[in-house]
């Protein structure tokens, strides 16, 4: 009974609100409501009049607004409406906690329309009065985040009238609260089909304006788990966002793919064989970038990017084709493995040719230095993740062993086993390669014994790393052996 009456109390002040000028009486009213929906057992009885009321008082706050608009007044004049604004979106918030049926009733009454053309005039003055403006912002915000959970009517009317123009705004607003709760709505609407929907070329720049947030803002936990959950699962989203980016943002692209292959129980990281087929064809069709690092055309800080995006593919391609059972096929791209191993011979004869970031050095004091300057150059490491990509194409693979062996691969391996402060376990990724190349391989095993009988290779690198090329029974055997036998 008291509840009853209670709820006919803040019923009967709510609707009292609407026959009189704005004062701070009414703003008072409103947080009483707003505190008494923190309580369960209230907000589960709480009257559709009285939700009904609240929809009538928050539209005459957004004709007020929308007339302040149209008048060409500072906003400093309804100071007062944009802080009864807030307190009807936080009464709203707390409206929707841990009940459907509040949900439901706030969708019929038709709150998701009011409170959207409110976030849209809001978001269009942002930068007038800042502090009055942001926080009805970030509490309309939080209230399609409560409304929308768990309740696929209200996401879907959210992203119907909200996509992609307005989230594109939202999530484009200088305050970094009402950004993240504005992914947090995108976050908790996206699912598989809105997510193809992102993919189309009228759309694409919400999903590219993401994936710059993931860059300049990485401490903003719900645009990676956009990222993470949803874009990266799309092959179709992931090649439409990487042809629309700059290099700066396919590196944060391959950089949050890279965390997702490494995540722990990740043998089905639930990336598409596409997405990963796409990073191979896009390795194959721009690696020769890298080679500009070596002839000192790399001048602009643009070819410079685009190089470290090839070094980035050529990382992920090693991590997709390292335990990825669901990556095997990678080893029947049919251009991969060939231009992996030409651009291996371009690196070693130009690191050869002479002294440049791809050439071979002792320089282990300097690692992480100021001495050298190669020590900071991006292509530390690539050599040695050509030989692991290489590795990895040909394990358990003949076809993948022959080809190596007719591209003159193999001599090309083991004149790296020796060690390189320029890229750090090359040589035990050249040993791992060599291993996988002469695994149930004749042929190759037979090649390698004559690279020894005419003295073309020498094995003293790899038995001082432990290992030892032992003919036995026709064929060559890699074993560990002790240092100092």
């Amino acid at each position: 009974m008291a509840a009853t009456t209670y709820n006919m109390d803040i019923s009967a002040s709510i609707a009292g609100i609407l026959k009189e000028e704005h004062c701070p009486e009414h703003l008072q009213v409103l947080k009483t409501f707003t505190t008494a929906l923190r309580d369960k057992e209230y907000r589960d009885a709480v009257k559709e009049e009285v939700l009904s009321s609240l929809l009538q008082v928050l539209s005459r706050l957004c004709d007020e607004l929308h007339a302040v608009s149209c008048d060409d007044q500072d906003l400093q004049s309804v100071a007062l409406q944009l802080q009864l604004t807030a307190e009807c979106f936080r009464a709203q918030r707390n409206t929707c906690v841990e009940s459907d049926r509040n949900q439901s009733l706030l969708r019929e009454l038709g709150f998701i329309d009011v409170s959207l053309k409110l976030l849209d005039f809001l978001q269009t003055r942002h930068s007038e009065s800042r502090d009055g403006i942001f926080e009805p912002l970030r509490c309309g915000i939080q209230f399609l985040g409560n409304l929308s959970v768990g309740n696929q009517m209200c996401k879907d009317d959210i992203w119907r009238l909200s996509f992609p123009n307005l989230l594109m705004q939202l999530l484009s607003v200088g305050d970094e609260k009402t950004v993240n709760y504005a992914s947090m709505v995108l976050h908790t609407c996206l699912d598989e089909a809105k997510v193809e929907e992102l993919s189309d070329l009228q759309n694409i720049q919400l999903a590219l304006r993401v994936m710059e947030l993931c860059r300049t803002h990485p401490d903003l936990d719900w645009t990676v788990l956009i990222a993470t959950q949803f874009f990266l699962k799309s092959s179709a989203l992931v090649e439409s966002m990487y042809s629309g980016m700059s290099h700066h943002e396919r590196l944060t692209l391959l950089e949050l793919l890279f965390a997702q292959l490494q995540e722990e129980d990740s043998e089905e990281c639930g990336i598409p064989p596409d997405v990963a087929r796409f990073v191979a064809t896009s390795f194959v069709k721009g690696c020769g970038a890298v080679l500009t690092l070596a002839t000192g055309s790399a001048s602009s800080d643009e070819v410079l990017q685009e190089a470290m995006t090839v070094i980035s593919l050529l990382d992920v391609l090693c991590e997709m084709t390292s335990d990825h059972k669901q990556f095997r096929f990678l080893q029947e791209h049919p251009d991969l493995l060939v231009t992996t191993v030409e651009l291996l011979k371009q690196v070693h004869t130009i690191g050869k040719a002479s002294k440049n970031v791809f050439s071979a050095a002792q320089n282990f004091s300097s690692l992480g230095g100021d001495g050298d300057p190669s020590s900071h150059s991006p292509v530390i490491s690539f050599k040695a993740h050509l030989i692991r990509l290489i590795g990895n194409l040909c394990y358990s693979n003949t076809d993948n062993q022959n080809k190596v062996s007719e591209l003159e691969g193999i001599p090309l391996i083991l004149d790296n086993c020796n060690i390189d402060s320029n890229n750090p376990f090359i040589s035990q990724w050249a040993i791992f390669a060599v291993r996988n190349l002469l695994e149930h391989n004749k042929k190759n095993q037979e090649q390698v014994a004559a690279l020894e009988r005419r003295g073309t290779t020498d094995y003293s690198a790899l038995k001082e790393l432990g290992f030892e090329v032992e003919q036995r029974d026709g064929g060559l055997l890699l074993k560990t052996v002790r240092k100092d036998s």
